[in-house]
């Protein structure tokens, strides 16, 4: 039984000798390439004003409170009544404005990173196939030596693809390009 195991092994073992094989850090392409720092300088213009006018609307609310504590003594009950339940109800409006932004924020940048995400394989596959590669491995590696890592090899594709693309807009890499690959193991 041992015997026939050890023979299977050693005739597919030429098979297994001739394979190219690669890893590539998928996490260092996402935080890297220069398509990621487009996504984020995109994300950060989009929802900058919207997060400056929550801080400003958080400040005010500071203010208005550190106001009713302050002058509370020489209100009328009245006056402090109106005063705390103008106050909570602009709390919780600020609260539901800011609850909107994070969901918008989240669903904006899930719809980036996925597009991000497409594009970045799409790249590996491209430099894979252009290098002669029959597996290139992301994530999960226990160990690799770094001559299987072909990260920067595809982190430099990228850069080259970005600069292709032009100044930089936030589409920068989602593009299929036949350009040539960055030299590699």
């Amino acid at each position: 039984m041992w015997g026939s195991a050890a023979a299977l092994l050693l005739t597919t073992a030429p098979a297994w000798a001739d394979l190219k094989i690669a890893y590539v850090n998928f996490q260092q392409l996402a935080a890297e390439s220069p398509q990621a720092k487009v996504l984020q300088d995109t994300i950060k213009a989009e929802f900058g004003p919207r997060q400056r006018e929550l801080q400003s609307q958080a400040q005010l609310l500071k203010t208005r409170e550190e106001n009713l504590q302050k002058n509370a003594a020489t209100m009328t009950d009245e006056q402090r009544s109106r005063e705390e339940k103008s106050l909570r109800d602009s709390e919780r409006e600020f609260q539901l404005k800011q609850q909107s932004a994070q969901e918008d924020f989240n669903a904006r940048k899930n719809e980036e990173l996925s597009r991000l995400q497409r594009t970045l394989i799409e790249e590996v596959r491209t430099y894979a196939r252009a290098q002669g590669y029959d597996l290139v491995i992301a994530d999960s590696v226990i160990y690799s030596t770094s001559t299987l890592d072909i990260t920067p090899q595809v982190l430099k594709q990228l850069e080259t693809l970005a600069a292709k693309a032009g100044s930089g807009s936030a589409d920068a890499g989602t593009t299929k390009t036949a350009s040539k690959p960055a030299p590699g193991h």
